[in-house]
């Protein structure tokens, strides 16, 4: 009857020292190459269609960049716009446009331009799976932060069906 007693307390302290260690290990969605190369070319094809010379950078949900298109005739300096917008929505989850209009309306949020790597112009948009963010996309060269917004919108919607 105690070996039974010792056996079943050992057995019970191993499951309670696995469920521990369990709590510990995170599983996180994040974008793949492929889907961050196809969102990155959708976006750059529907601002050229448009007449815009964009770069468009995606990065995973860390903000560590996974693709980058620069339309022909892109300025050099979309390429770090485009980057720091993409970088900037995925670490707050949010689009950079709607950031910066906060910004604006909140003293108290004017403050997240001092945020080192955050662009507070519109052109960041987050890659959704569900309600958790996997990635964003960053556009820079359309002739307004709506517009690098619309473009971000239009690239991710062309893949949504791939966002499972």
């Amino acid at each position: 009857m105690q070996n039974r007693l010792v056996t079943i307390a050992a057995l019970t302290l191993s499951l309670i020292a696995t469920a521990a260690s369990a709590e510990g290990v995170r599983t996180e969605k994040n974008i793949s190459l492929d889907l961050a190369t196809q969102i990155a070319a959708q976006t750059v094809a529907t601002c050229s269609a448009n007449g815009y010379n964009v770069t468009a950078t995606v990065v995973d949900r860390a903000g560590t960049v996974r693709a980058v298109h620069r339309a022909d005739n892109a300025g050099p300096h979309t390429l770090e716009a485009s980057r720091l917008k993409a970088y900037t929505s995925a670490s707050a989850k949010n689009t950079t446009l709607a950031m910066m209009e906060g910004a604006q309306k909140n003293p108290a949020a004017a403050n997240l331009v001092n945020i080192p790597g955050y662009l507070l112009l519109g052109g960041g948009v987050p890659v959704k799976l569900g309600n958790e963010v996997i990635g964003a996309v960053g556009v820079g060269g359309a002739p307004g932060g709506h517009l690098d917004e619309q473009c971000a919108v239009a690239g991710i919607a062309k893949v949504q069906d791939q966002i499972k």
